[in-house]
């Protein structure tokens, strides 16, 4: 399993070249930060020693240069989720004209292959709202949509995951002996989810949409 005794060197672009919230989570598996990064701003050449998971809140369009000048562009979209795989030396840049988020899920986990069994899982039980944005052996990637005052299918969690809000958040969440919990949360949070069995109401009048990150083990 890969530890945090590389900290001298797994230095991402947002600590870099944006500013850094610190990590909201470091586990085991997994640290997870988020950085914002203004118009301009660039970071010193760096490495990623680890695979990520980005996930972009804002719109964004970032030059990648490498150590031989080469130079890549990379736009985005809110909401959007991509795979970072590790990468040698290279500066970034925001040149794009708006400050923008990133959620960077950086991966400690050792890849796990094949997914438990889970007759529950909630791509079989819920199509409707949940879906597959990739998988590989580090991850599964779920986005999950729910319109308004929607009610979602049982279905269980069984893996540990990263949850990102792309919206606002209001919710009730029934286990399977009817205890409900009011779940409300502001858009951008981001939370840790370990197994769970649940049933999802969507109280708004809005939609609802949120990325979760499955770490395999």
């Amino acid at each position: 399993m890969r530890t945090l005794s590389w900290l001298g060197v797994l230095l991402s672009a947002s600590v870099l070249g944006g500013q850094d919230s610190g990590a909201k989570f470091d586990t085991p598996e997994a640290r997870v930060i988020e950085v914002t990064t203004a118009p301009g701003q660039r970071s010193a050449m760096h490495t990623h020693q680890v695979n990520r998971v980005m996930i972009y809140l804002d719109d964004g369009h970032m030059t990648l240069t490498d150590a031989q000048g080469k130079v890549e562009h990379v736009r985005w979209r809110a909401g959007d989720v991509r795979w970072s795989p590790a990468a040698g030396p290279h500066v970034s840049e925001n040149v794009g004209s708006a400050p923008y988020r990133i959620v960077e899920v950086e991966l400690k986990n050792a890849a796990g292959g094949e997914l438990p069994e889970n007759p529950l899982d909630p791509v079989l039980t819920d199509p409707k709202h949940y879906q597959v944005e990739f998988e590989n052996p580090q991850v599964r990637v779920l986005r999950a949509r729910y319109g308004p005052h929607e009610t979602g299918a049982l279905h269980e969690h069984i893996l540990n995951r990263v949850v990102v809000l792309l919206t606002n958040q209001d919710m009730n969440v029934t286990t399977p002996d009817g205890k409900a919990d009011h779940a409300r949360a502001a858009a951008g949070e981001v939370r840790l989810g370990g197994r769970a069995k649940h049933r999802e109401e969507n109280l708004s009048s809005e939609r609802f949409e949120v990325v979760a990150v499955e770490l395999k083990h």
